[in-house]
């Protein structure tokens, strides 16, 4: 048993069965073993974004850490933007990534790097391991350090591999669990939600399940307060029955209105919230000044046996929640665009889908549309680094073979990580992409106005930097170019008629929604 061998089977019995993989020579090993090792299930995509995006999304859905395997430095380097969205949405992930050979790195070949300090940007832990001997318990040692909500990342020189281990492997890696809140610190969060009538709970953390938001939704018809997820939940459980909650604004200055009366409040498993980027003459603290920000849970803690806790201290088991009803809008008809696009995704959508969200401009509208359609959940763009979605339906499609993944993804944000569609095909995955394309960073459009940029009017060359228009993309052709059937809308009536036959068939679809720009502010 090499070291590659013995690092699979740690992995495969601490429940890492999943690798997304874009292996180079240094990794040759780990490749060869997934052959000799039963239980760990390879799934080559066609860059590093991909991989890290697909562990993402897997992770969220599965509850537990898929591998990467990446191909050195560089290798990470391409992962890198992914993984920091994992890491700003306490979802687990292990990394595995190749290096030369421990006595090779002295020469300092072409694609020697600094792999500890790249890792260091994005991982809980970083470990290089040094001696096969070694690998197995290294591989407990990160699975643990990653648990279930961190980033870890674990380094295999190919001599590490390719060696033979001598070693009996050790028992598999213990999982931290979510740890309780004190009694006493429940306590005195319930205090200040009775003492003040314009209190709010902020959630957040790694999953918003529909039980969690029951209990909430207790809790805040008890005490009066105001229930708001954070402006990005990494997965939330909406929809009919599940609990109505607010969700704060992305916008800076939608977001200080929203928090505008709040006076206490109450962070459960969310962070303080702050504006996305800084703007001239805008606070970066979004709520009021004077207001009280009490931490009752971070994401590392049970959220729902905290709040369990606190609607048994306060005897609201008896309170019916406040759930969305089941409202089901006709089908749309006219001109396609956000809100008729929205409307067709909230009258189609299955039971039990999983959204994947970066729609950018467009995906806005769809947000509060489905509040109402059947019960689902939604993952979002939790660190603002693009190219994330495609990639996190793959990953999403093989936690969950047998739910319905829709895929709302912007034109441009699509480009970054394209790829994503051939590894959906090759795997035969159930996920349905619809591509908003509005043949522009419209997104960008609305923050250049904002930062005031010249004025906040774009030049020639300044919009030229906005446009994505010249030459056009047709998503059609490119999915097809990957193996998959794909369609092109123009009409509300083509795009609802074509979501329709997708969501009726098995396997990987596309449509191209040719929408017009969305005008938010």
């Amino acid at each position: 048993m090499n070291g590659a061998e013995s690092l699979i089977k740690t992995l495969v019995a601490s429940g890492v069965e999943v690798c997304f993989s874009n292996p180079g020579t240094s990794e040759m090993h780990f490749v060869a073993a997934l052959d000799e090792v039963d239980g760990m299930r390879g799934i080559l995509t066609l860059f590093e974004g991909v991989a890290s995006g697909a562990a993402d999304g897997y992770a969220r859905m599965a509850g537990k850490p898929a591998a990467t395997l990446l191909h050195l430095g560089p290798g990470l380097g391409n992962a890198l933007a992914n993984i920091h969205n994992a890491r700003k949405g306490n979802v687990p992930m292990v990394n595995i990534i190749g290096d030369h050979a421990t006595y090779h790195l002295k020469y300092d070949a072409p694609l020697t790097s600094d792999i500890e300090g790249i890792a260091a940007t994005v991982s809980a832990d970083v470990h290089c391991s040094q001696s096969s001997g070694d690998i197995a318990s290294d591989a407990v040692n990160t699975i643990s350090a990653a648990g279930r909500n961190k980033v870890a990342s674990l380094i295999l020189p190919a001599d590490v591999s390719w060696n033979d281990n001598p070693n009996e492997l050790p028992a598999a890696a213990p999982i931290s669990v979510p740890q309780p809140v004190d009694e006493a610190r429940i306590a005195e969060a319930l205090e200040l939600l009775r003492s003040s009538d314009k209190s709010m709970i902020f959630v957040g953390g790694d999953t918003v399940s529909a039980e969690l938001g029951h209990q909430l939704s207790r809790v805040a018809q008890h005490t009066g307060s105001r229930l708001c997820l954070e402006t990005f939940p990494t997965r939330v459980s909406r929809g009919a029955g599940r609990a109505q909650m607010e969700k704060l604004p992305y916008l800076a200055e939608m977001a200080i209105e929203h928090l505008k009366d709040v006076d206490t409040l109450i962070l459960l498993g969310a962070t303080s919230p702050v504006s996305f980027f800084a703007y001239p003459n805008v606070p970066s603290v979004l709520q009021a000044d004077g207001c009280t920000v009490f931490e009752l849970a971070t994401a590392d803690h049970d959220l729902l046996g905290t709040a369990t806790a606190m609607v048994e201290a306060l005897g609201a088991d008896s309170l019916a929640p406040n759930v969305h009803p089941e409202q089901i809008p006709p089908a749309p008809s006219g001109e396609l665009n956000a809100m008729s696009l929205a409307q067709s995704l909230s009258a189609l959508l299955p039971e039990n889908a999983i959204v994947v969200d970066e729609g950018a401009t467009t995906g806005l509208a769809c947000y509060p549309y489905t509040e109402t359609a059947k019960p689902h959940d939604w993952l979002s763009l939790t660190g603002g680094s693009i190219g994330w979605g495609l990639p996190c339906a793959v990953g999403a499609a093989v936690a969950c073979p047998d739910q319905k993944v829709i895929c709302l993804e912007g034109d441009g944000s699509a480009m970054y990580t394209i790829q994503a569609l051939w590894s959906m095909v090759r795997e035969d995955l159930d996920v349905t992409v619809v591509i908003c394309n509005n043949q522009k960073y419209n997104i960008l459009d609305l923050e250049f106005t904002r930062t005031g940029a010249r004025g906040g009017v774009p030049g020639e060359k300044a919009a030229s930097m906005l446009d994505i228009s010249n030459p056009s993309m047709n998503f059609v052709e490119l999915a097809q170019g990957f193996g998959m059937q794909a369609k092109r809308a123009t009409t509300a009536e083509e795009f609802h008629q074509f979501f329709s036959e997708a969501l009726q068939e098995r396997g990987p679809r596309l449509i191209e929604a040719m929408v017009p720009c969305v005008q938010i502010a």
